[in-house]
């Protein structure tokens, strides 16, 4: 390099130095403030409504406010983030909180550390190609699509089936994701019925492909389906890594509570606006409709409802997930630890 090279490129340095350091670059520290650390969260379907606190949480910023680099892992169900997270292939994942009482039951430990809806979100909903199906009981026998074997829409499933007298093992149960995948299995006849989530069912409903069966898109409607509350969707962790890191858990929950509270204070519309475009289907609309109807699925300030988890065990018990009489510390399966302390 000659010296007239020289001479330009210290200039150059310079100021690219200067430019990263205003734009906050820096993967290190600033004075007293936390280590940056990083975080990968499995989320079981990141265009479905119930999980829209991720993706709102990564798009306003809440995430990198609390000196965290986020990573969002789409995946077709909580199933697979739970997977995931018992691998220790990522730090969290974003399912439904039935799985960490589940889990205990086998003998694992996983626990809900920030909880996002208070409600399922979701909806059985039927062909308008069965025309015999006109209550739950007419599910017997039936091939009824769920996301995933063995995730919360296929144990939401089975407690209906219980609940209207019929065993949960007489119907067929078909992995069939959500969205498109779900509303061509209906159209194609592959399923006769399923339960699924928002906007799905608002795309389904709205096209006549199908009806709503039983409704749990409000915490009242699932009060009348199940009998009594059923927190859903939450970030879940091993315990032993809550354990060790609970200054980062911290931080996380943090930017989470922070979302809840925006979304509790912003209309449909403003929600939707934040969202990336490929999220609403095609319709807006449509999307904006259905996350009004249901927003009141989304918890105000990320703590587990006090009665939840035990509404939840009992479900559980009933369809012989966990079997009657074994023994299940249901506070080894959520914490409200920093949600309350994210929340003052």
């Amino acid at each position: 390099m000659n010296q007239w090279s020289k001479r330009l490129c210290l200039p150059a340095i310079v100021i690219l130095t200067i430019i990263l350091a205003a734009c906050g670059t820096s993967s290190t520290p600033t004075g007293n403030g936390p280590q940056r650390a990083s975080l990968k969260i499995m989320v079981g379907g990141l265009s479905k409504q119930i999980y829209l606190p991720n993706m709102l949480t990564q798009r306003l910023g809440y995430f990198n406010e609390q000196n965290l680099d986020v990573t969002l892992i789409d995946e077709a169900s909580g199933q697979s983030s739970e997977d995931e997270v018992l691998a220790g292939q990522v730090e969290a994942g974003s399912g439904s909180y039935n799985h960490t009482i589940e889990l205990q039951a086998a003998g694992k430990k996983m626990e809900c550390v920030v909880q996002l809806d208070i409600a399922p979100g979701e909806a059985e909903v039927v062909s308008s190609k069965a025309t015999g199906i006109t209550t739950p009981a007419d599910l017997k026998g039936k091939n009824l699509g769920v996301t995933e074997l063995g995730s919360g829409t296929q144990t939401l499933t089975m407690a209906i089936l219980q609940k209207a007298g019929v065993s949960p093992t007489s119907a067929h149960y078909i992995p069939v994701g959500a969205g498109n995948t779900f509303i061509a299995a209906m159209q194609q006849g592959k399923i006769d019925a399923g339960m699924t989530t928002e906007p799905t069912i608002s795309r389904i409903v709205s096209s006549g492909a199908g009806k709503v069966l039983v409704d749990m898109r409000s915490p009242q409607a699932t009060q009348q389906a199940l009998g009594g509350n059923y927190p859903f969707i939450c970030v879940f962790m091993n315990n032993d890594y809550v354990a060790a890191h609970k200054d980062v858990v911290q931080r996380m929950v943090n930017a989470y509570v922070k979302t809840l509270k925006w979304i509790n204070s912003h209309t449909a519309a403003e929600i939707a606006d934040k969202m990336p475009a490929d999220y609403y289907a095609g319709d807006k609309a449509l999307y904006v409709t259905a996350l009004q109807n249901q927003k009141a699925i989304y918890s105000a300030d990320g703590t587990m409802p006090s009665d939840g988890p035990q509404t939840v065990l009992g479900i559980e018990q009933l369809i012989n997930k966990v079997k009657q009489g074994q023994t299940i510390d249901l506070t080894q399966t959520y914490t409200n630890q920093f949600a309350s302390s994210a929340a003052g």
